[in-house]
């Protein structure tokens, strides 16, 4: 009985490693397909962007390794993403982008949230109609939530919501939150939401 447990804590150990390696490029390309589309144009923000994508590019190799990182440093990763992608956007879309409560002596796993707010923005940008995109998260005590809507993009409204990163994560929460987090999602064809909850020890 306990082999059959470690080989079953070996295979979900080795799975987790597997999901998390595959987490890390898949966001990381697409920025920098932004950060080439503003050197094409020689856009002023392509140095800042720069900077941005290394401050990234630092907390992937040197923090996503670990099991987990402080949640301050998981925000501040994704305040550089979601400044990254505001270069993109056009006057069409809406950001509502809001961090509440107390961030000190909290722990997460890495990029775990990361997917989620990525989604926001492969689904519910669009160049050709208003559409509004929130993110926010609430740090208490004991709880870390986050909520994120996005207007579904026309365009995006047939495509699975099956994209590795997305699908990566849920599982990412089964494995190191069993029966501590709540994941709620919601498409009307209209707005999609999540809603995550993540109970900490």
């Amino acid at each position: 009985m306990q082999r059959v447990v470690m080989a079953e804590t070996e295979k979900a150990q080795a799975e987790l490693a597997f999901l998390k390696a595959q987490v890390n490029p898949h966001f990381l390309f697409n920025i920098l397909n932004n950060i080439y589309t503003l050197a094409l144009t020689q856009d002023s923000n392509t140095a800042s962007s720069i900077m941005k994508l290394s401050n990234m590019m630092r907390y992937l190799t040197d923090e996503a390794g670990n099991d987990e990182v402080s949640l301050s440093q998981e925000i501040a990763c994704m305040t550089d993403y979601i400044d990254l992608q505001r270069l993109r956007l056009t006057q069409k879309t809406n950001i509502e982008y809001e961090i509440k409560g107390n961030l000190e002596d909290k722990k997460i796993a890495p990029l775990i949230l990361m997917a989620f707010v990525e989604n926001v923005f492969k689904y519910g940008v669009s160049n050709h109609k208003n559409t509004k995109l929130v993110i926010r998260l609430l740090a208490e005590q004991n709880l870390i939530n986050l909520f994120c809507e996005n207007t579904i993009n026309p365009d995006k409204k047939n495509e699975k919501r099956t994209g590795i990163g997305l699908e990566n994560t849920k599982k990412r929460l089964q494995y190191i939150y069993p029966n501590r987090h709540i994941l709620a999602v919601e498409n009307n064809q209209k707005v999609f939401k999540i809603n995550l909850s993540i109970h900490l020890i």
